[in-house]
């Protein structure tokens, strides 16, 4: 659980700690991390939502003649980057904050505030904490002479390797001390399955603070990356031929202190709300995959042959379905849902998740029996006969698919379904335009 900030503890821990100049952070529609930074003169105009900016300006927000919007910072959100400025040791500290419209009213197009809204749904239906622990996958890229980015990878180490075939270990643990600093708790941090690929796992957290711990963490492992001389990329599927990027979601529902998916009693010790939860993220896979999945590049990485899951489907030990229900049960009780990548917009996507699940425990659905064996080895008849569907194989059809599901479109709030959808489909349209490398060599010469 973090902090909880006052303004006068505010005040006191930017003197105390010499801070020079305050970030102000929000996130678009597409998870791009935004940001207004201040001197610390203004602090007060901060703490007292008077600061102001051009959401014209902002991909996905609104048109010019209505651009003025305020930013409201989430006081708990405070924190201070343990990286100096300059030379003489200033600091910068940051505040995540929602957008607010001249009338003061939460703007509909923040997700921030869109992920605030489907937790009170959630509050509303008798449940107080929706928990999430991620894992996010990112890669580590040298930079050429200029410092820009290549698709050279720093190391040719495997699934928990060490130097010297770990060549990221020295940046990795260094990533894994600034978080430390900033206030996370890591639980771990290792090399991934492919070259140049790593993962570093931080405690779970409540939906809104997981949301803004996996925006932190995209800033702190780039920040350190470039420091060593590295690019860090959350991209799904940066590379051909080895595994991509995802960002596992565990997930429990609590009411009162208690995980709710948990019953002693209960087959597998699930309970039936846990069941429910499940049908609903099952039925609506297919819709949410373009929020969860939302670029062109996540398709590449949901093929077999990789690990990433394909397959609507879940087990209880069987990692090829795209839901798993891990062993700890108790509070520890939770489903894992493997599919997300790292370049969703992690307030959009929790908030389409939780959506989805809540939808199932209301109109008590029930999934298919569980998968325990090898999806990939079975063939098209034997996963229709076991009821087994396909996740979208492209973002077009993903789109298409959330188009179709009002619940997964509520989620979101219709005015951010609207811009989603229809930026996605521009995305698209301008991907098939583009002549690959791929079609040069198979037909070029060919024909």
């Amino acid at each position: 659980m973090r902090k909880q900030y006052t303004k006068e503890t505010i005040r006191q821990l930017i003197q105390d700690e010499n801070v020079e100049f305050l970030r102000l952070q929000f996130s678009d529609v597409f998870g791009s991390i935004k940001n207004v930074e201040v001197p610390i003169s203004q602090l007060e105009k901060v703490l007292d939502n008077k600061v102001m900016f051009d959401g014209s300006s902002i991909e996905g927000f609104v048109r010019i003649e209505e651009s003025d919007m305020y930013l409201y910072p989430d006081l708990d959100t405070f924190m201070i980057f343990p990286w100096a400025t300059d030379s003489h040791g200033g600091k910068v500290a940051r505040l995540i904050c929602d957008i607010y419209n001249v009338d003061r009213e939460p703007f509909i197009g923040d997700p921030r505030s869109n992920l605030k809204r489907v937790l009170k749904d959630m509050e509303n239906m008798g449940y107080s904490n929706f928990n999430l622990g991620t894992e996010p996958e990112f890669f580590l890229f040298k930079m050429d002479e200029f410092g820009n980015p290549t698709t050279k990878l720093n190391d040719k180490g495997g699934y928990f390797d060490l130097a010297p075939l770990d060549l990221g270990e020295n940046t990795r643990r260094e990533m894994v001390l600034e978080m430390e600093k900033m206030g996370f708790e890591v639980e771990a941090a290792h090399h991934e399955v492919a070259p140049g690929q790593h993962e570093v796992d931080f405690k779970y957290a409540d939906a809104l603070e997981a949301a803004d711990n996996i925006q932190t963490f995209k800033l702190i492992v780039k920040t350190i990356a470039r420091k060593h001389n590295l690019y860090a990329t959350f991209m799904p599927k940066p590379v051909s031929g080895i595994n991509g990027n995802g960002m596992h979601v565990n997930m429990s529902l609590f009411k009162d202190g208690q995980n709710v998916f948990f019953d002693e009693k209960g087959e597998e010790q699930l309970s039936e709300t846990a069941y429910n939860f499940l049908g609903g993220i099952l039925e609506h896979a297919q819709n949410f995959t373009a929020v969860t999945n939302p670029t062109v590049n996540s398709y590449k990485r949901l093929t077999p042959g990789f690990e990433a899951p394909v397959y609507i489907a879940w087990s209880g030990s069987n990692r090829s379905p795209m839901v798993r229900v891990p062993a700890s049960r108790g509070q520890s009780t939770r489903l894992e849902l493997r599919s997300v990548d790292p370049t969703a917009n992690p307030y959009l996507a929790f908030a389409a998740i939780l959506e989805s699940g809540l939808d199932g425990i209301e109109h008590k659905m029930t999934p298919n029996d569980s998968v325990d064996q090898n999806i990939y080895l079975m063939d098209e008849t034997e996963r229709r006969k076991a009821g087994i569907r396909d996740l979208p194989d492209t973002l077009l059809a993903a789109v298409n698919d959330l188009e179709g599901d009002d619940v997964v479109k509520k989620a979101l709030g219709s005015y951010m379904a609207r811009t989603f959808i229809d930026a996605k489909r521009l995305e698209y349209g301008s991907y098939r335009q583009e002549v690959s490398q791929w079609e040069l060599d198979n037909y070029l010469e060919q024909y």
